[in-house]
Protein backbone atom coordinates (compact mmCIF):
# COMPACT_ATOMS: atom_id res chain seq x y z
CA UNK A 1 0.00 0.00 0.00
CA UNK A 2 1.19 3.46 -0.88
CA UNK A 3 0.13 7.47 -0.03
CA UNK A 4 -1.65 8.41 -3.34
CA UNK A 5 0.06 11.95 -2.85
CA UNK A 6 3.31 10.42 -3.28
CA UNK A 7 2.44 8.40 -6.38
CA UNK A 8 1.04 11.79 -7.76
CA UNK A 9 4.49 13.49 -6.64
CA UNK A 10 6.67 11.10 -8.72
CA UNK A 11 4.13 10.98 -11.59
CA UNK A 12 4.15 14.75 -12.07
CA UNK A 13 8.16 14.86 -11.98
CA UNK A 14 8.85 11.93 -14.16
CA UNK A 15 6.53 13.03 -16.80
CA UNK A 16 7.81 16.34 -16.06
CA UNK A 17 4.00 17.19 -16.34
CA UNK A 18 4.32 21.05 -15.74
CA UNK A 19 6.43 22.06 -18.22
CA UNK A 20 3.90 20.71 -21.19
CA UNK A 21 0.98 23.36 -22.15
CA UNK A 22 -1.64 20.95 -23.42
CA UNK A 23 -5.76 21.04 -24.00
CA UNK A 24 -5.74 18.21 -21.14
CA UNK A 25 -5.56 18.86 -17.82
CA UNK A 26 -2.74 16.88 -16.95
CA UNK A 27 -2.09 15.59 -13.48
CA UNK A 28 -4.56 14.61 -10.70
CA UNK A 29 -8.17 14.94 -12.12
CA UNK A 30 -10.00 13.43 -9.39
CA UNK A 31 -9.05 12.76 -6.26
CA UNK A 32 -9.52 9.74 -4.40
CA UNK A 33 -8.73 7.69 -1.33
CA UNK A 34 -5.60 8.69 0.49
CA UNK A 35 -4.11 4.95 0.11
CA UNK A 36 -3.52 3.15 -2.55
CA UNK A 37 -3.53 -1.09 -3.33
CA UNK A 38 -3.81 -1.15 -6.50
CA UNK A 39 -3.53 1.05 -9.97
CA UNK A 40 -5.49 0.48 -13.23
CA UNK A 41 -3.81 1.52 -16.30
CA UNK A 42 -5.76 2.30 -19.60
CA UNK A 43 -5.12 4.66 -22.54
CA UNK A 44 -9.04 6.56 -22.35
CA UNK A 45 -10.95 7.83 -19.96
CA UNK A 46 -15.06 6.10 -19.82
CA UNK A 47 -17.45 5.02 -17.89
CA UNK A 48 -16.23 1.24 -18.93
CA UNK A 49 -12.65 1.76 -18.31
CA UNK A 50 -14.01 3.51 -14.88
CA UNK A 51 -16.37 0.20 -14.20
CA UNK A 52 -13.82 -2.10 -15.02
CA UNK A 53 -11.20 -0.45 -12.27
CA UNK A 54 -14.25 -0.26 -9.80
CA UNK A 55 -14.99 -4.11 -10.38
CA UNK A 56 -11.17 -4.79 -9.63
CA UNK A 57 -10.93 -2.87 -6.36
CA UNK A 58 -8.40 -0.58 -8.01
CA UNK A 59 -7.87 2.96 -5.51
CA UNK A 60 -6.61 5.09 -8.85
CA UNK A 61 -6.98 5.01 -12.34
CA UNK A 62 -3.78 6.29 -14.64
CA UNK A 63 -4.95 7.30 -18.37
CA UNK A 64 -3.52 8.94 -21.28
CA UNK A 65 -6.42 10.28 -22.24
CA UNK A 66 -8.26 12.12 -18.79
CA UNK A 67 -11.91 13.25 -18.47
CA UNK A 68 -11.09 17.08 -18.35
CA UNK A 69 -10.13 19.12 -21.20
CA UNK A 70 -9.98 22.59 -21.99
CA UNK A 71 -13.05 23.87 -24.23
CA UNK A 72 -14.73 21.20 -22.88
CA UNK A 73 -17.80 21.33 -20.15
CA UNK A 74 -16.59 20.20 -16.62
CA UNK A 75 -19.72 20.41 -15.08
CA UNK A 76 -20.75 17.07 -13.03
CA UNK A 77 -24.26 16.75 -14.49
CA UNK A 78 -25.66 14.68 -17.28
CA UNK A 79 -23.84 11.72 -18.94
CA UNK A 80 -20.72 13.18 -17.02
CA UNK A 81 -21.73 13.03 -13.99
CA UNK A 82 -23.36 9.28 -15.05
CA UNK A 83 -19.55 8.41 -16.42
CA UNK A 84 -17.86 9.44 -13.56
CA UNK A 85 -19.93 7.77 -10.95
CA UNK A 86 -17.77 4.48 -10.70
CA UNK A 87 -14.83 6.76 -9.35
CA UNK A 88 -17.22 8.95 -6.92
CA UNK A 89 -19.08 6.13 -5.48
CA UNK A 90 -15.85 4.27 -4.82
CA UNK A 91 -13.21 7.29 -3.82
CA UNK A 92 -11.09 5.94 -6.60
CA UNK A 93 -8.78 8.42 -8.34
CA UNK A 94 -8.04 9.69 -12.06
CA UNK A 95 -4.50 10.88 -13.04
CA UNK A 96 -4.12 11.96 -17.03
CA UNK A 97 -0.86 11.86 -18.84
CA UNK A 98 -1.54 13.08 -22.59
CA UNK A 99 1.37 15.32 -24.01
CA UNK A 100 4.23 14.43 -21.72
CA UNK A 101 3.19 10.33 -22.20
CA UNK A 102 3.46 10.86 -25.50
CA UNK A 103 7.00 12.71 -25.27
CA UNK A 104 8.69 10.92 -22.30
CA UNK A 105 11.68 9.98 -23.82
CA UNK A 106 11.53 6.44 -22.02
CA UNK A 107 7.92 5.58 -21.70
CA UNK A 108 6.47 7.57 -23.69
CA UNK A 109 4.29 6.43 -26.94
CA UNK A 110 6.52 7.41 -29.43
CA UNK A 111 9.65 6.24 -27.73
CA UNK A 112 8.09 3.10 -27.02
CA UNK A 113 7.30 2.49 -30.81
CA UNK A 114 10.65 2.95 -31.66
CA UNK A 115 11.81 0.89 -29.24
CA UNK A 116 9.43 -2.39 -30.37
CA UNK A 117 11.01 -1.35 -34.12
CA UNK A 118 14.48 -1.83 -33.39
CA UNK A 119 15.30 1.66 -34.35
CA UNK A 120 17.68 4.25 -32.61
CA UNK A 121 16.24 7.57 -31.52
CA UNK A 122 17.32 10.35 -34.28
CA UNK A 123 16.11 13.75 -33.94
CA UNK A 124 13.03 15.84 -32.57
CA UNK A 125 9.99 16.10 -34.79
CA UNK A 126 6.46 17.45 -34.09
CA UNK A 127 7.32 20.39 -31.50
CA UNK A 128 4.01 21.69 -29.89
CA UNK A 129 4.33 24.93 -27.54
CA UNK A 130 8.58 24.27 -27.56
CA UNK A 131 8.57 20.81 -26.61
CA UNK A 132 8.93 18.27 -29.27
CA UNK A 133 6.59 15.25 -29.26
CA UNK A 134 8.26 12.87 -31.48
CA UNK A 135 11.07 11.96 -32.86
CA UNK A 136 12.37 10.25 -36.14
CA UNK A 137 14.24 7.20 -35.89
CA UNK A 138 17.30 5.16 -37.58
CA UNK A 139 17.52 1.69 -38.49
CA UNK A 140 21.09 -0.01 -37.97
CA UNK A 141 20.35 -2.05 -41.05
CA UNK A 142 17.35 -1.78 -43.43
CA UNK A 143 14.46 -3.30 -42.12
CA UNK A 144 11.40 -4.38 -44.77
CA UNK A 145 8.76 -2.64 -44.92
CA UNK A 146 6.40 -5.96 -44.43
CA UNK A 147 8.47 -7.11 -41.10
CA UNK A 148 7.74 -3.77 -39.84
CA UNK A 149 4.32 -4.51 -40.28
CA UNK A 150 3.97 -7.93 -38.95
CA UNK A 151 5.77 -7.06 -35.69
CA UNK A 152 3.44 -3.98 -35.13
CA UNK A 153 0.48 -6.34 -36.05
CA UNK A 154 1.57 -8.41 -33.80
CA UNK A 155 2.98 -6.15 -31.15
CA UNK A 156 0.05 -3.77 -30.93
CA UNK A 157 -2.76 -6.82 -32.07
CA UNK A 158 -4.11 -4.48 -34.31
CA UNK A 159 -4.98 -4.57 -38.31
CA UNK A 160 -2.67 -1.89 -39.74
CA UNK A 161 -3.02 -0.31 -43.31
CA UNK A 162 -0.16 0.70 -45.42
CA UNK A 163 0.53 2.86 -48.77
CA UNK A 164 3.75 1.10 -49.76
CA UNK A 165 4.83 3.86 -51.78
CA UNK A 166 8.23 4.54 -50.70
CA UNK A 167 11.52 1.89 -50.81
CA UNK A 168 11.04 -1.65 -49.86
CA UNK A 169 13.63 -1.47 -46.72
CA UNK A 170 13.53 0.88 -44.50
CA UNK A 171 16.13 3.38 -43.09
CA UNK A 172 14.64 6.27 -41.81
CA UNK A 173 11.24 6.78 -39.96
CA UNK A 174 9.07 9.52 -38.28
CA UNK A 175 6.25 8.45 -36.27
CA UNK A 176 3.24 10.26 -34.07
CA UNK A 177 1.34 7.72 -31.57
CA UNK A 178 -2.54 8.52 -32.20
CA UNK A 179 -2.04 11.67 -34.50
CA UNK A 180 -0.72 14.41 -35.68
CA UNK A 181 -2.90 14.94 -38.67
CA UNK A 182 -1.71 16.39 -42.11
CA UNK A 183 0.63 18.66 -40.50
CA UNK A 184 2.33 15.79 -39.05
CA UNK A 185 2.30 13.86 -42.27
CA UNK A 186 3.96 17.37 -43.83
CA UNK A 187 6.80 17.56 -41.25
CA UNK A 188 7.67 13.58 -42.16
CA UNK A 189 7.62 14.63 -45.44
CA UNK A 190 10.28 17.37 -44.64
CA UNK A 191 12.50 15.03 -43.38
CA UNK A 192 12.65 13.06 -45.95
CA UNK A 193 11.85 9.68 -44.03
CA UNK A 194 11.65 6.34 -45.84
CA UNK A 195 8.06 5.48 -43.38
CA UNK A 196 5.53 7.68 -41.69
CA UNK A 197 4.35 6.15 -39.10
CA UNK A 198 0.63 7.40 -37.18
CA UNK A 199 -2.48 5.69 -35.56
CA UNK A 200 -5.28 7.91 -37.80
CA UNK A 201 -5.85 7.54 -41.28
CA UNK A 202 -5.42 10.68 -43.10
CA UNK A 203 -6.01 11.20 -46.88
CA UNK A 204 -2.24 11.36 -48.25
CA UNK A 205 -2.58 8.58 -50.45
CA UNK A 206 -1.70 10.46 -53.72
CA UNK A 207 1.14 13.06 -51.65
CA UNK A 208 2.87 10.08 -50.43
CA UNK A 209 2.27 8.28 -53.90
CA UNK A 210 3.83 11.33 -55.53
CA UNK A 211 6.04 12.05 -52.85
CA UNK A 212 7.77 8.18 -52.52
CA UNK A 213 7.43 7.70 -48.90
CA UNK A 214 5.64 4.66 -46.87
CA UNK A 215 2.58 4.99 -44.72
CA UNK A 216 1.62 2.91 -41.46
CA UNK A 217 -1.82 3.08 -39.97
CA UNK A 218 -1.70 1.41 -37.21
CA UNK A 219 -4.90 2.63 -35.08
CA UNK A 220 -4.89 5.77 -32.82
CA UNK A 221 -6.00 3.27 -29.47
CA UNK A 222 -3.74 0.74 -30.45
CA UNK A 223 -0.60 2.96 -30.88
CA UNK A 224 -1.17 4.67 -27.73
CA UNK A 225 -1.21 1.14 -25.84
CA UNK A 226 2.55 1.17 -25.06
CA UNK A 227 3.06 4.04 -23.34
CA UNK A 228 0.38 3.17 -20.38
CA UNK A 229 2.10 -0.54 -20.10
CA UNK A 230 5.45 1.23 -20.16
CA UNK A 231 4.48 3.77 -17.04
CA UNK A 232 2.78 0.71 -15.76
CA UNK A 233 5.97 -1.08 -15.24
CA UNK A 234 7.71 1.66 -13.69
CA UNK A 235 4.90 2.60 -11.05
CA UNK A 236 5.45 -1.44 -10.03
CA UNK A 237 8.88 -1.32 -9.81
CA UNK A 238 8.72 1.78 -7.50
CA UNK A 239 5.98 1.70 -5.28
CA UNK A 240 4.29 -1.33 -3.32
CA UNK A 241 1.25 -1.56 -5.59
CA UNK A 242 -0.57 -4.05 -7.68
CA UNK A 243 -0.99 -2.85 -10.90
CA UNK A 244 -3.26 -4.37 -13.87
CA UNK A 245 -3.92 -2.65 -17.65
CA UNK A 246 -7.16 -2.40 -19.00
CA UNK A 247 -7.15 -2.70 -23.06
CA UNK A 248 -10.55 -1.42 -24.00
CA UNK A 249 -10.35 -1.28 -27.82
CA UNK A 250 -12.39 1.56 -29.37
CA UNK A 251 -11.98 0.76 -33.18
CA UNK A 252 -9.80 3.19 -33.63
Amino acid sequence: MEKLDRIVEFLDSYLDIASFKDTSYNGLQIEGKPEVKKILFAVDSGSLTFKYAADRGAAMVVVHHGNFWQGTNPSLAGWNLRRLEPLLTNRISLYACHLPLDAHPVVGNNAQLLKILGAKISEPIFVHEGKNISWTGKFRKPVPLKAIAGKLEKRLCTRIHILPFGPDDVKTMALCSGGAGYAGFAEALNKKVDLYLTGDGIDVFHTARDAGINVIFAGHHATETVGVQALMKVVAERFSVKTIFADIKTGL
